[in-house]
């Protein structure tokens, strides 16, 4: 071998390490970087925003903090948007916008976690009443790797080119917070986002891992009541009254043929009812009934079937009850969300991204769908906006700890319950360190270029 042929050969190898490595380096880099991070900055912002949840649509000082630490990573940041909403826009030359969101408020629920750490605070809410608050589904896991990636991306602007928008949203657990800040101007006040990013950390997902997948992730969600109206009279005289409990039970009835005789059995829809009230005493017909409802699909179009189907059998029944028109049951959606896509292209690249940054090893790609969670984030989204988005989930729970709950026979740690906790810096971490490889590869300047 000449000099020359050496000297090639030696670059050529060189080069070809560079390749190899720099993958690792750069997962090395931005995973010390976070680590360096939390030590630093969010581990205090996680237990703060742990200390002090505030209940949807009410999460201003959650909001300020928020907002005060974008600013300061750099970003052009607008508050109150849709309520308590933050809007962070952090632009850094020509290229695509990606929108980053992460939900905020918490659950009106008392904290039984045992956690030093854990929620004494208590809130009024919309209703006057006080009640209890806790992040019982990690929003403060959310709402701090928001932070942790605009961070991360405001120190790594010469490896990205292009906008993100970062967004704290209010209201999640009401899945009213996006449809408000879509309705205050979200697409047409700021950058309209190409693309759009979330994640929820799950507690019952071992810590490291990443689950991700394409198509349905959440289910569309409907909360619905239903107003009875009847005329009230002595318990003993029923023949001069109407009767609206007996229509509340005709309707619960009716309601359970919508799913087993209009709805496909190849579809899923779930319609509850969680709430029957009406009446003060033994001898007393009243002349009112309210119910409450859970309406759940994974089609907008089982939706809308489900929903009309409600309305037509509750004023069906009063009228079969002889009621006039002007009383007839009310049927009103409350709070609403369609269901959550993830767009098969994006979710695609995505998941290469994290496979090559994390290793295939910590990625969950086939984790079937074991219930009909609904999640608001489908709101800025396909199908629902022509914006491809991307929900993925991140552990956290050891899997040491898993293995130990399920030898012993107890239940993994469950969502929206009062003894809710996960691992802190494994759930902050990861996900503000997925979230930045995400962003950082859907506008690194080689994809910039391409488009």
């Amino acid at each position: 071998m000449t000099g020359l042929q050496s000297r090639a050969w030696r670059a050529a190898a060189l080069v070809s390490l560079a390749l190899t490595t720099a993958p690792v380096a750069m997962a090395q880099d931005i995973g010390q970087a976070v680590s360096a991070d939390y030590d630093a900055k969010l581990e205090a912002l996680f237990l703060d925003f742990h200390q002090h949840p505030e209940l949807s649509n009410m999460e201003t000082r959650t909001a300020g903090i928020i907002a005060k630490e974008l600013r300061a990573a750099g970003a052009e940041v607008t508050e109150g948007v849709g309520g308590t909403g933050v809007v962070g826009v952090m632009r850094n030359g020509a290229g695509p916008t990606v929108l980053v969101r992460a939900d905020m408020d918490g659950l009106p629920l008392a904290e039984q976690s045992g956690l030093a750490y854990a929620s004494k605070v208590t809130q009024v809410d919309g209703d006057g009443v006080e009640r209890p608050v806790m992040h019982a589904c990690g929003h403060d896991v959310h709402i701090t790797s928001l932070i942790g990636t605009a961070r991360r991306l405001a120190a790594m602007k010469d490896r990205w080119s292009g906008t993100v928008v970062f967004i704290g949203q209010p209201a999640e657990e009401r899945v009213a917070g996006a449809e408000k800040m879509l309705e205050d101007g979200l697409y047409k006040r700021f950058p309209k986002p190409d693309m759009a990013l979330a994640f929820h950390v799950g507690a019952p997902l071992a810590t490291g891992k990443i689950e991700i997948a394409p198509g349905l992730t959440a289910s569309s969600s409907d909360s619905v009541d239903i107003t009875i109206h009847g005329v009230g009279t002595h318990g003993a005289y029923p023949h001069a009254g109407k009767d609206p409990i007996v229509m509340g039970a005709e309707i619960i009835m009716a309601l359970q043929t919508i799913v087993s005789r209009e709805i496909s059995p190849l579809q899923p829809a779930v319609v509850t009812v969680g709430s029957f009230h009406s009446g003060t005493k033994h001898n007393i017909i009243s002349d009112r009934a309210e119910l409450q409802l859970t309406v759940r699909s994974n089609d907008n179009a089982v939706r809308d079937t489900l929903i009309a189907a409600i309305e037509r059998i509750a004023k069906g029944v009063g009228r079969m009850n002889g009621l006039p028109e002007e009383m007839l049951p009310e049927v009103k959606v409350i709070e609403s969300t369609k269901v959550t896509m993830n767009d098969p292209a994006l979710t695609e690249r995505v998941e290469q991204a994290f496979a090559t940054h994390f290793g295939k090893d910590a990625l969950v790609t086939d984790s079937p769908q074991t219930g009909m969670g609904a999640e608001d984030f489908g709101a800025f989204v396909m199908p629902n906006t022509d914006v491809p988005g991307l929900y993925f989930n991140v552990g956290g729970t050891p899997q040491a700890e898993l293995d130990a709950l399920e030898k012993a026979g107890k239940p993994e740690p469950a969502h929206h319950s009062p003894t809710f906790k996960i691992a802190p810096r494994a759930s902050v971490t990861l996900g503000t360190e997925a979230m930045t490889v995400a962003v950082l590869d859907l506008l690194s300047p080689k994809a910039v270029a391409a488009n």
